[in-house]
């Protein structure tokens, strides 16, 4: 259901004024940071000097604290309305202001990286630069991949028009894009969104679920090309990036950018090949308990049990997320119900509000949760998914220091997966009969759209990018047809692949953070570990999670993860999330045959 924003009671809505009490606020802070920005010149040539260096550090990282409240307030407030000119305006001048800042600070790391190895250890070992002493190992790490000063500051100049694909695509996906209205199982015309779309996909009609899917694919099929060509620009700027740092791949700079070996990504596709059968199993059960003759790609999303529909109002989910985690504990319990008491989230779809949801972790002030509530079991999960990302911030953001607080996109996706896992679980104890049967579906779902979908995906982004890579032309027909191959690969043949899935590419915002999507493939690998220990081991072992949840960026991503006794670059974790998923359709093929 699509909402006036100005019917939505304040509760149910973002709090903004703890960045910025108004617009007017928001304005002067706006030009004090931009008077400033010049400052940080002073610095220059200057950073052998530890004293002139620590204040260049702290004066850096305030310039970044203020321009990032900047930028976030801004966004904020367009994502509620994307068509508001005057929000627009606003986030264009705060990321033209994070440009300025990238291109002016850009003499800061080839300055320091340019200090003797044996300084730049004793730096990230002295006390008075603690908070700094990740910045100063990675800068040992990049050292061969840093440039000189001039080449910095002319990458950091590109940076106005480098996320332009990404917002070109934001626009077109939110703003421009038409759909032709659906009829539901009642005969009343819907207004197609992208919520109305997640919702429809779950009507009990096939017919219903096939108008949908066609009023959704067709809208890019007729851009398709457009669509292509922007989607080819960002992957072209990915590989521009990469040459320049020294990189054989765009894939390699990615990963070395998160200081993430390319062990965990080899182990996810090695898994998830070998699962694969494992999931055409499932997709032949899906055809037999829905009792179609055909079943499309539209079918997968129907619940296999409509009748144990958890259709729910926004406050009852949110009591049963609460009553879920309770198993972390009461501090984690506090917090949380704080996040739902005090505004930090978004709830209901709006009248242009950005699609989805997410997560924001702000330094200084509590996250920001995005949310198009709709009535249906995926949203309930959706509110434990976003909470865990929250949670995660909250944690890094209060036991770290800002430089350190932010953690990797690595580590983005365990502690919203952990969340989801335990939400499972906690209805799976007491359930029985069709109950049951639906939630084992649900959980198999998880796996199929999690891990399965998210390898899809990452299998196609490298391909993309290889075709750039190779010299060749990426176009919509290319694109199309690796997506289309994929999909059989992944999804086996008892449903049918309907034309219109090929382009189902061109629909997905994440391919603009190039290699992001695979993070949901070990993020849940990761997080099927960890519920499962909390579940076993208690409040000993949710220590050690608390652990993880409070490191921010503090460590390499994978010794992060190894706080909380997981190491994925062992094989354990990726075949106990395989056998989770089979010993999960096992029991429902066992109450099938029943």
């Amino acid at each position: 259901m699509l909402f006036e924003r100005d019917k939505i009671e304040d509760k149910f809505k973002w709090d903004l004024t703890e960045l910025f009490a108004d617009n007017e606020a928001w304005e002067e802070s706006f030009f004090k940071t931009e008077e400033r920005l010049p400052r940080l010149l002073e610095y220059q040539g200057k950073l052998a000097d530890s004293d002139k260096l620590y204040d260049c550090l702290e004066f850096s990282t305030r310039l970044s604290h203020d321009i990032s409240a900047l930028y976030q307030y801004a966004k904020l407030n367009q994502d509620l309305d994307t068509r508001e000119a005057l929000y627009q305006g606003m986030t264009n001048r705060a990321e033209t202001l994070i440009v300025k800042y990238t291109s002016i600070g850009s003499y800061i790391d080839p300055e320091v990286s340019a200090l003797p190895a044996e300084r730049l250890k004793e730096l990230s070992e002295s006390s008075k630069f603690a908070d700094y002493d990740v910045y100063f190992k990675n800068i040992i790490r990049n050292k061969d991949i840093i440039l000189s000063p001039k080449e910095e500051k002319l990458l950091g100049e590109v940076g106005l028009f480098a996320n332009t694909n990404d917002d070109v695509f934001t626009m077109f996906d939110n703003a421009d894009i038409k759909f032709a209205p659906v009829r539901d199982e009642n005969g009343e015309k819907r207004e197609m969104s992208h919520g109305v779309y997640a919702l429809l996909l779950q009507s009990p009609s096939q017919k219903v679920r096939a108008k949908a899917f066609e009023s959704m694919f067709t809208a890019y099929k007729d851009h398709i090309n457009t669509l292509a060509a922007n989607y080819a620009g960002n992957v072209k700027k990915d590989w521009f990036f990469a040459k320049v740092r020294g990189f054989k791949s765009s894939l390699d700079y990615a990963m070395y950018m998160e200081n993430v070996p390319p062990t965990c990504y080899n182990k996810l596709l090695e898994a998830v090949g070998k699962g694969t059968k494992s999931l055409h199993r499932y997709i032949a059960l899906r055809k037999r308990m829905l009792g179609v003759k055909t079943q499309n790609m539209y079918d997968l999303y129907v619940p296999l049990v409509p009748e144990q529909d958890l259709s729910m109002n926004y406050e009852d989910a949110v009591a049963l997320v609460k009553d879920a985690l309770s198993v972390m504990g009461k501090e984690y319990g506090e917090v949380l119900a704080s996040a739902f008491e005090s505004r930090w989230v978004d709830v209901y779809e709006s009248k242009g509000k950005q699609s989805g949801a997410y997560s924001w972790g702000s330094y200084g002030v509590h996250p920001f949760v995005l949310l198009n509530y709709q009535p249906t079991v995926h949203e309930v999960f959706t509110i434990a998914h976003e909470l865990g990302h929250s949670m995660h911030s909250y944690y890094s953001n209060k036991c770290q220091p800002e430089p350190k607080a932010g953690y990797e996109i690595f580590c983005a996706e365990i502690a919203s997966t952990v969340n989801e896992v335990l939400l499972l679980k906690y209805l799976l104890k007491s359930a029985t009969g069709d109950f049951r049967k639906y939630l084992l579906s649900y959980y198999l779902d998880m796996f199929r759209t999690t891990l399965f979908r998210q390898t899809h995906f990452s299998e196609f982004e490298a391909e993309a990018h290889a075709m750039v890579e190779r010299g060749e032309p990426i176009t919509a027909q290319s694109l199309s047809d690796v997506y289309y191959r994929l999909n059989q690969k992944y999804y086996g043949r008892s449903v049918k692949h309907n034309d219109l899935i090929r382009y189902e590419w061109a629909r997905i915002p994440h391919f603009f953070t190039s290699f992001y999507v695979y993070k949901y493939a070990t993020g849940i690998t990761t997080a099927v570990s960890i519920a499962n220990n909390i579940l076993e081991k208690g409040a000993p072992y949710f220590e050690k999670y608390k652990r993880f949840l409070s490191a921010g960026g503090s460590m390499p991503p994978l010794d992060i993860i190894r706080l909380a006794e997981v190491d994925l670059e062992s094989d354990a974790p990726y075949k106990r999330a395989i056998k989770e998923f089979e010993d999960a359709l096992r029991e429902l093929e066992d109450m099938c045959r029943q």
